[in-house]
């Protein structure tokens, strides 16, 4: 528990609430609403959703990478509006993490575009806060992703780790 905020595993009843939540974020990629339902059943060990009085607030939806298995991809991070500023994003991510290094989990890996100056902000806190080292290099650049008449910013690996059980 972080304050009011219940953190848990999401089931795939909160497949909804965690799309809406992302759409109404302005700024994520936002995946179709049958994606967040697979999420919520295929990767709930991996993936995490702080409730209010029962409803979802915010996530972290992340998978273990099957050719790394000590390394956890943070896919996406969102708080609903009326939650922001309060810190529950790297709660999100501390309540998380705290269980996936008990499990063997040494790396966090995520993408973020250069514009994305919260995201940043975030990742880089969650590493000072856990004494690791992070390393940003380009994964995907511009043209990687496909025409289709939008140009899609890069997007840069944040690799932040050892991280050791806390």
């Amino acid at each position: 528990m972080s304050g009011k905020h219940l953190i848990e595993n999401p089931t795939k009843a909160d497949g909804a609430a965690l799309w809406r939540i992302a759409r109404d974020s302005q700024k994520l990629d936002l995946n179709s609403p049958y994606a967040y339902l697979l999420w919520c059943r295929d990767f709930a060990d991996t993936s995490v959703v702080a409730r209010v009085d029962g409803d979802a607030v915010g996530f972290v939806i992340a998978y273990r990478r099957p050719s790394a298995p000590d390394t956890a991809l943070v896919w996406q991070v969102a708080v609903d509006a009326s939650q922001r500023g309060q810190g529950l994003a790297g709660a999100l991510l501390d309540n998380l993490f705290t269980r996936l290094v008990a499990d063997g989990v040494r790396h966090l890996e995520t993408t973020i575009t250069p514009d994305n100056k919260a995201s940043i902000r975030l990742f880089t806190s969650f590493a000072e806060r856990w004494g690791a080292e992070l390393e940003c290099t380009e994964l995907f650049g511009s043209a990687d992703f496909p025409d289709d008449g939008t140009r899609h910013e890069p997007e840069d690996l944040y690799r932040i780790g050892p991280l050791s059980p806390r």
